[in-house]
């Protein structure tokens, strides 16, 4: 079937339609900025730096955790059983840079747990909550320490005193004096700090610790005093007033069983040098 040819009147509107086309100038598309560089963890949709960030040390976590439960804290360095109390303490951050400058500033994980709030405050990222649990944690281990003694005869659980007294003392920052009470079957009656004194002194008063030990019918004591300094070993003074407190108390049936002088690294026992 033929087409009709088009109808005359329709041929300019068409030449004017190309026209008007053709004249219009060219547009360049707009090109846009280059993109920022984008991590790893942003190629994957919906997953943000902080997602992959907060992901890695919660993988890390729980890493630690299966190793402490499986092998126990022979397989943890020092700062990993920090950080293993830290977990509890600072839940959404990565706390094994925490961990590590508390040991770096502290020495040891006794050290951490010994030091003052004050100091454990200067650390980066330790507030004064997690100082004061950090502390909690050592009254804990001191308390635990100390009942290992309770009811026993404490001459024959030697290396149990020693235990408790470093925990408790060798890592103070001034000079503490400790008396420990017992009765006359040698258990531990009570545990005193009786004086506190500076950095490398500590008053003590020979009556006074007759007089107590006579208030809680104790028949025996044990010295104990630390060395901030973290050298142990006795000085003429020590000497000097160790002798001084047994001569006051033997006449009064009170036996000084013997002075430990506490320092970081080790003790000294004046018994065992033979100095009483």
């Amino acid at each position: 079937m033929t087409k009709n040819p088009p109808l005359l009147d329709d041929l300019p509107e068409q030449e004017d339609e190309r026209g008007f086309f053709a004249d219009q100038p060219t547009r360049r598309p707009r090109l846009k900025p280059p993109a920022e560089p984008i991590s790893l963890a942003d190629e994957k949709p919906g997953v943000s730096a902080k997602t992959s960030d907060e992901a890695h040390y919660h993988g890390h976590r729980d890493r630690l955790r299966a190793r402490y439960r499986d092998h126990g804290d022979t397989a943890l360095a020092d700062y990993e059983l920090l950080e293993l109390v830290l977990f509890r303490l600072i839940p959404r951050r990565d706390t094994k840079p925490i961990a590590k400058a508390l040991i770096d500033r502290f020495g040891t994980l006794g050290g951490v747990l010994g030091a003052p709030i004050g100091l454990l405050t200067e650390v980066k990222g330790v507030g004064e909550a997690v100082a004061l649990d950090l502390k909690l944690t050592a009254t804990v281990a001191h308390r635990m320490l100390k009942s290992e003694l309770k009811g026993k005869t404490v001459l024959s659980s030697w290396s149990s005193v020693i235990d408790y007294c470093h925990a408790a003392m060798a890592h103070e920052t001034r000079e503490q004096f400790r008396i420990l009470f017992l009765d006359k079957r040698n258990a531990l009656i009570a545990d005193e700090v009786q004086q506190t004194g500076t950095v490398d002194h500590t008053p003590v008063y020979p009556r006074e610790v007759v007089r107590r030990a006579l208030e809680l019918s104790a028949t025996a004591l044990i010295l104990v005093h630390n060395h901030p300094s973290g050298d142990p070993t006795p000085s003429r003074a020590d000497i000097d007033m160790t002798k001084t407190i047994v001569d006051t108390a033997k006449p009064l049936g009170v036996t000084v069983h013997d002075h430990i002088i506490i320092g970081r690294d080790g003790h000294a026992s004046l018994k065992g040098l033979r100095l009483i």
